[in-house]
């Protein structure tokens, strides 16, 4: 038997640990969430629904203690990914190897960033609403916060939104379309609208049997719940070393060149080859590409046979050849313009000679512009399309767009060239 007085004691000691490591940290808890239980009742309900709130992973854990008051606000900890690598490394490992982990390093290292509204570019909305992600340096988020934009400080939660941070959430293919959708990149409206997204949606509705196939999204691109993502042929489409093709090799030259890789006048790489090899904007060796390649027929063949995959995407490889040869002959007119002094080298371009990097700042030249469209929209949507399996954006919203564009530019060819005035 215990003595009553050593039971008193070992009760008030545990009382005093209790007040010492429970209590004090439950109260601010208490009074974190009916705090914000009245200012962001939503922040509240969604963490409550969450695995975290399961888990007892409270406010403090995420945002640190020091908030105490709505004076000392700003001395809430905003979470980056190394907070959520926490509890979540292999996540974390899995992202900075991916394409997401160079969203926000991508669009600084465009030129047109720095000439577009800070708005457009770090606010929630325009080109930073979806280039927000990727892990940033101590003075990056400083020079962010310093400019008033603490709040996008996190990327995991653009596909794990807060604070409900849900995995099922992150797996639906609507949890994509904020980001991949629109005018270069309509990868949703193509998913969608293919039969793999009529699939996807019939199933949802109960129309077609629980064990069907209906890929989505991250069915391809992030396979077994992987962060680390990646695609063959990378952003613009454009890889090397060049083909053994002649044809379609100096075609991608003429690409290259208007991406301000290689150097129009000596034809050597340029700064922004270095720039875009660190962001991993396209491929390099032909193994790159190759790796990711087999890694898609591979998940394909889940589906489909091997070789009916293979053929497919090798269409796609094909339909690119295609496009850039379009591509290649509208650069070839605008570079001739510039050349004959019949546009004028926008002060900001390093070369006279079309820039894609610089987007619709050219200067006030109207074909500059129709020839970047003809590239950043519908060459994309041609070799896009044929690899999200979409009838109609190949062909209308791709490769149609592209011969009328090209048209367009041959016609203003002859219009600028008949009305220009030899000084």
């Amino acid at each position: 038997m215990v003595a009553k007085g050593m039971m008193s004691v070992s009760i008030a000691l545990l009382w005093a640990a209790a007040l010492a490591f429970g209590t004090p940290v439950q109260a601010q808890e208490d009074e974190c969430i009916a705090c914000h239980q009245k200012v962001t009742p939503g922040f509240v309900s969604d963490w409550r629904v969450s695995k975290h709130s399961e888990e007892e992973v409270t406010c403090s854990d995420c945002h640190g203690d020091k908030h105490k008051t709505a004076k000392d606000a700003n001395l809430a900890r905003l979470p980056d990914e190394h907070v959520c690598a926490e509890c979540h490394e292999h996540q974390f490992d899995q992202f900075v190897k991916g394409k997401h982990n160079y969203g926000w390093r991508s669009l600084n290292a465009l030129p047109i960033t720095h000439m577009e509204p800070d708005e457009l570019m770090e606010g929630g909305v325009g080109c930073g609403g979806c280039h927000n992600m990727g892990v940033k340096s101590a003075a990056e988020k400083k020079d962010r916060w310093d400019k008033g934009y603490r709040y996008q400080n996190n990327s995991c939660d653009e596909c794990h939104t807060r604070h409900a941070f849900s995995k099922k959430e992150a797996q639906d293919p609507r949890a994509c379309q904020q980001c991949h959708m629109g005018y270069d990149h309509p990868q949703w409206e193509m998913w969608s609208s293919s039969k793999h997204g009529t699939r996807f949606f019939v199933k949802q509705a109960g129309k077609l049997p629980e064990g069907a196939a209906a890929p989505t999204c991250q069915l391809c691109h992030l396979p077994g719940g992987t962060h680390e993502n990646r695609t063959a042929w990378g952003f613009f489409g454009v890889r090397l070393p060049l083909p053994k093709d002649e044809q379609w090799a100096n075609d991608r030259v003429l690409i290259l060149k208007a991406l301000g890789v290689l150097n129009p006048v000596t034809g050597k790489p340029t700064p922004r080859l270095e720039m875009m090899k660190s962001i991993h904007m396209i491929r390099f060796t032909e193994d790159a590409w190759k790796t990711e390649r087999e890694k898609m027929i591979q998940i394909c063949s889940r589906c489909h046979a091997g070789q009916y995959a293979r053929h497919r995407l090798e269409m796609g490889d094909r339909m690119i050849k295609n496009a850039d040869h379009l591509m290649a002959q509208g650069i070839k007119t605008v570079a001739a313009l510039y050349k004959d002094g019949i546009i004028k080298k926008p002060d900001h371009y390093p070369f006279a000679y079309p820039d894609f990097l610089y987007f619709n700042q050219t200067g006030g030249s109207y074909i500059d512009q129709v020839l970047f469209r003809m590239y950043m929209k519908y060459r994309m949507r041609t070799y896009q399309g044929v690899f999200h399996a979409n009838p109609d954006y190949v062909y209308w919203y791709g490769w149609a767009a592209m011969t009328k564009s090209l048209g367009e530019i041959h016609e203003l060819d002859r219009t600028m060239r008949a009305t220009h005035k030899v000084k």
